[in-house]
């Protein structure tokens, strides 16, 4: 097995307990032995029988060396795209507006029905190439553009193709209740008894690695999500909700009873929501992009976040809609000059 030998870099460790901003080594060196970051530290620490072991150096140039970005919301398998909804929006229409009128999640639901399985595969990879190629090592794809269990197995079975297929990690992430179909139009409870019908059976495919919903106004009560989150947490698998976007539903304190991964957009979330979220251990996941591009003025509750200790991270949200997007670093960006996050923050989320 090769052992590779990295100096004349620094290091981003981000450790929590570092004496330096980002846990920054200024000279540094990391062993690779096979697919394994082995050791990691100052180069003068170093210790002889690891140097010992390196087949080969390499000199990383000085550059800045940081962990693999993780993009931990994204919407990358789908048809279509809505172009012409960012001219409603500038026209003056809103995100629910358009929702309601038949655009929204329910346009990119048509096209990505309408797509063959390798069509949604050409299209998702070029998405998922261009996030590796600013350093991201491992991605979040959601379904929830198929609504029914032949088309939300496909586009999961094409997130699974996608890790297989590329150098990238892919968690997948059953969202069902992401949308009303348009069969189920004035009937959401009956296509909440279809998800709980569907989800069973995609675990048992090993298709779904989380649980996620759309707690909004436009899409599920809280109590419709309940019944989503009970069902995953019988089968033993962890969940994640989109809460409090466009207005304070409750959903941070539903998320943070079934202990969830994150909640994710948060810019209604309230003191109750946070602290809840804080005592799950859930975190926050900010989304600049779609704040952006949905031209929204209400901030998520950066200062909040920070008083309870809630832990921040930062995506793409990458959809057809509200945050076309496939650069992770831009996020990081936005994060900092939209939301204040502090480069360190961002970086870390």
């Amino acid at each position: 097995m090769s052992v590779q030998l990295w100096t004349h870099c620094r290091v981003a460790t981000l450790a929590a307990d570092a004496p330096t901003p980002y846990g920054l080594i200024e000279d540094a060196a990391l062993v690779v032995e096979g697919d394994t970051l082995a050791w990691v530290g100052p180069r003068v620490e170093l210790p002889a029988a690891w140097r010992a072991r390196c087949t080969t150096e390499q000199d990383a140039g000085g550059a800045l060396i940081t962990p693999g970005l993780i993009d931990c919301h994204t919407h990358l398998v789908y048809g279509g795209n809505r172009a012409h909804e960012f001219e409603l929006r500038l026209q003056g229409a809103s995100y629910e507006e358009i929702a309601r009128a038949g655009g929204g999640i329910a346009s990119t639901v048509k096209a990505t029905r309408a797509a063959s399985a390798a069509e949604l595969e050409a299209s998702a990879a070029r998405r998922v190439r261009a996030l590796m190629a600013e350093g991201v090592t491992t991605v979040e794809i959601k379904s929830g553009y198929g609504l029914t269990l032949e088309r939300e197995r496909k586009c999961l079975q094409v997130a699974r193709g996608l890790g297989q297929a590329h150098a990238v990690d892919v968690r997948t992430t059953f969202l069902g209740v992401h949308a009303v179909p348009p069969e189920y139009a004035g009937n959401t409870d009956a296509y909440v008894e279809v998800v709980l019908q569907m989800l069973p059976v995609l675990h048992a495919e090993g298709l779904v690695d989380a649980v996620d919903g759309f707690c909004e106004r436009i899409a599920f009560s809280p109590a419709q999500i309940e019944r989503v989150f009970a069902a995953a947490r019988g089968l033993g698998l962890p969940v994640k909700l989109h809460a409090e976007q466009l207005s304070n539903s409750g959903g941070a304190q539903l998320a943070a009873r079934y202990q969830a991964l994150s909640c994710d957009h948060l810019e209604w979330l309230s003191e109750d929501g946070a602290r809840s979220m804080a005592a799950a251990g859930t975190v926050a996941v900010l989304l600049p992009g779609a704040f952006y591009f949905l031209r929204e003025t209400r901030l998520p509750p950066i200062a909040l976040l920070r008083q309870h200790a809630v832990p921040m991270a930062v995506s793409t949200d990458s959809n057809p809609g509200s945050s076309p997007c496939t650069s992770l670093l831009l996020m990081l960006n936005m994060a900092c000059t939209l939301f204040r996050l502090t480069p360190e923050e961002a970086l870390a989320g």
